[in-house]
């Protein structure tokens, strides 16, 4: 049985509903694997922590950049022009800082056989 590792990197995906604060939580992970020319979004958005940071937090419009996260990864689409790159520059793009409501966080490796089991994985252990 092969069990072959590979080397991945992730980053969180950060909500920080009113930036002046500097408030955040986990709202997704972000993979990238270049062996495999694997890269993906996995989001999951807590209202309730939202609402308890920001009670005018525009929920609606938090959903739509953990999308647009998602789309850029599976390169679909209505993503702009960052979607149509290779696996690794849609990742590096993803993780460029930004000053917006949703914002990656610093990147971490590991090694996984599988790296869309990976990504569930992480979610689960940092977001959900």
């Amino acid at each position: 049985m092969n069990t072959r590792r590979d080397v991945f990197e992730y980053a969180l995906v950060r909500v920080v509903p009113r930036v002046e604060r500097g408030e955040m939580f986990n709202a997704g992970v972000l993979v990238y694997c270049r062996a495999k020319s694997f890269v993906a979004a996995r989001t999951h958005l807590d209202e309730a922590k939202l609402r308890a940071l920001d009670p005018d937090a525009d929920v609606a419009g938090v959903r739509a950049a953990l999308r647009a996260v998602e789309g850029v990864c599976a390169g679909g689409g209505g993503a702009g022009q960052a979607a149509g790159e290779d696996p690794g520059k849609r990742f590096r793009w993803l993780i460029a800082p930004r000053s917006t409501v949703v914002q990656p966080g610093p990147v971490h490796t590991g090694l996984t056989a599988d790296p869309a089991a990976e990504a569930e994985r992480l979610l689960d252990l940092l977001v959900r």
